[in-house]
């Protein structure tokens, strides 16, 4: 049924759509040739003849006659397929369509009036003389309604072209997010699984609390692989639980520095960015030293930005063995969701650290509100406990 739903909702858009047009297109029409009509009326009573008796029964059977050629005009229109053409085939087809109009206007007006009422003809010129100047008349007016008309279906095809580009444009993007997504487990999993193979005959029972520590970070990994941000908060925790476990495997060769602002706890980020960043870190800033080093996480909110940065030993030329994947998936989520002011930046500074910057927008046009969060969860898994929103994150041993 749910996958039934997005078909529905367009069906039902397409159908109030169209009965909007359509109370547009009665409400326009019954306001333009009442205005037409009181303008006739407006210089009829001005400048009249005193023998033109009865001349206002002419006006409303030519106004109603008007309003009945072009609504069933409209119906043709359509089936010739003429709102789906462009201006420059359209202005010929408007000229000759309103000459066929006029014409046909004032036949069918003279005709009935003149030919089977045999009303009395009201003027001193010339029949021939009072037909062309109707039939100009008429030309202008008919070409007049035609232009407004099919001037709404240019606009409104161009604003539902518009829609489309951007249901596309947003289409790609969620595809493209999903697929970013999707490589970023298997890569987290083959780091962490490399992590525990060393555990395992060193200390089992140190172990089998890595192989917990590693299930919640899996199971963080499932849930917010459903979401496009998730509180910073969540985050981090999932850094301390792989921090944790991957102390028990480097010992004192890794020590962690946390500075982390209140006020950043409850901030959206991409989910498992900083993940990735903490990783990438104890990749190739810890393991290949022998005296190991320290990972520092700094976390601020400045200047209605979240800056995150993750500094480690090493180099940048010592990482060249790196695939990338997992740095490159983060600018690239980076982008997708927050635009051009979110930002990742690895840089060595000063020699012999490795920085990595993290720009995260929080403002007004930068994605998703950065600020409106699903709140945290109030119980963690079994083997993690409950953190308050306001509780310090707490570094592993």
């Amino acid at each position: 049924m749910d996958s039934a739903a997005p078909g529905i909702s367009v069906t039902a858009d397409n159908g109030l759509r169209h009965r909007a047009k359509e109370r547009l297109y009665v409400a326009c029409q019954v306001a333009g040739w009442t205005f037409f009509l009181l303008m006739q009326l407006l210089f009829t009573g001005l400048f009249r003849d005193k023998d033109s008796a009865g001349v206002e029964w002419a006006i409303f059977q030519t106004v109603a006659e008007g309003l009945l050629i072009t609504h069933y005009t409209r119906r043709w229109l359509t089936k010739w397929g003429w709102k789906g053409l462009s201006w420059r085939p359209l202005i010929p087809r408007i000229l000759g369509m309103a000459l066929l109009l006029s014409a046909t206007w004032s036949a069918v007006g003279y005709g009935i009036y003149y030919g089977l009422l045999q009303s009395a003809w009201p003027t001193k010129y010339h029949p021939a003389a009072v037909l062309s100047v109707s039939l100009f008349n008429g030309t202008v007016l008919m070409a007049g309604w035609l232009c407004i008309y099919f001037f709404y279906h240019l606009f409104d095809r161009y604003n539902r072209l518009q829609i489309e580009q951007l249901r596309l444009t947003s289409a790609v993007k969620e595809a493209e997010l999903r697929a970013l997504k999707s490589q970023i487990n298997p890569h987290f999993i083959f780091n962490s699984l490399n992590s525990l193979r060393g555990l395992i005959d060193e200390n089992p029972d140190r172990a089998r609390q890595a192989v917990t520590q590693l299930a919640n970070i899996l199971r963080y990994s499932l849930q917010s692989g459903q979401l496009e941000t998730v509180p910073f908060e969540e985050e981090l925790r999932t850094v301390n639980d792989y921090l944790a476990l991957e102390q028990v495997r480097h010992e004192e060769r890794l020590r962690v520095r946390l500075e982390i602002a209140p006020g950043t706890l409850g901030l959206a980020i991409p989910p498992m960015l900083l993940q990735t960043l903490v990783e990438n870190a104890v990749k190739y800033g810890i393991t290949p030293r022998r005296e190991g080093g320290e990972i520092a996480i700094v976390a601020r909110d400045e200047h209605d930005e979240l800056r995150l940065r993750v500094t480690n030993p090493g180099s940048l030329s010592a990482e060249g063995n790196s695939t990338g994947v997992g740095l490159r998936n983060a600018a690239e989520r980076l982008q997708l969701l927050f635009g051009a002011r979110a930002s990742l930046r690895l840089r060595e500074d000063p020699p012999g650290q490795v920085v990595a910057d993290v720009v995260v927008p929080l403002g007004p046009g930068s994605g998703p509100a950065a600020r409106d969060l699903v709140p945290p969860r109030v119980a963690d898994e079994p083997g993690r406990p409950a953190r308050r929103k306001d509780q310090k994150a707490a570094l592993p041993a």
